[in-house]
């Protein structure tokens, strides 16, 4: 097996779950993609993933434990398990990644995890 994986999301994507495509151990990544106006159509929570949403394209609005937060392209939204959540799109639709892990399970950064190679990678 390779030491890593490309998966390239096709244009039109609505919603991409990336762990059966690229193999992932250690997380869930999904890229959604919403059209102006629709939502999720369930309110939902996790037992043990916090979930990372990081907004690509447009805007929105996410329903966190009964209070109504506004997102917007660039936005980041970190989300517990136990957090109540539901999405909409605004006007102009809502494109995103979420990225789903374990709460508490990251036991090293990229500072203290990298290691410096030998190799050259570009002349």
């Amino acid at each position: 097996m390779s030491a890593f994986a490309k998966f390239s999301i096709p244009a039109d994507a609505g919603r991409t779950e990336l762990h059966n495509q690229m193999n992932l151990t250690g997380c869930e990544v999904s890229y959604n993609r919403l059209p102006a106006g629709a939502s999720i159509p369930f309110v939902h929570k996790h037992k043990e993933n916090e979930e990372l949403y990081l907004i690509t394209e447009g805007s929105g609005e996410f329903y966190l434990d009964g209070e109504i937060i506004a997102v917007k392209a660039g936005d980041c939204l970190r989300v517990d398990p136990s957090c109540e959540r539901c999405t909409k799109a605004g006007a102009e639709g809502l494109a995103y990644f979420c990225i789903q892990t374990k709460q508490g399970s990251l036991q090293h950064f990229t500072m203290d995890d990298g290691v410096m190679c030998e190799t050259k990678a570009f002349a």
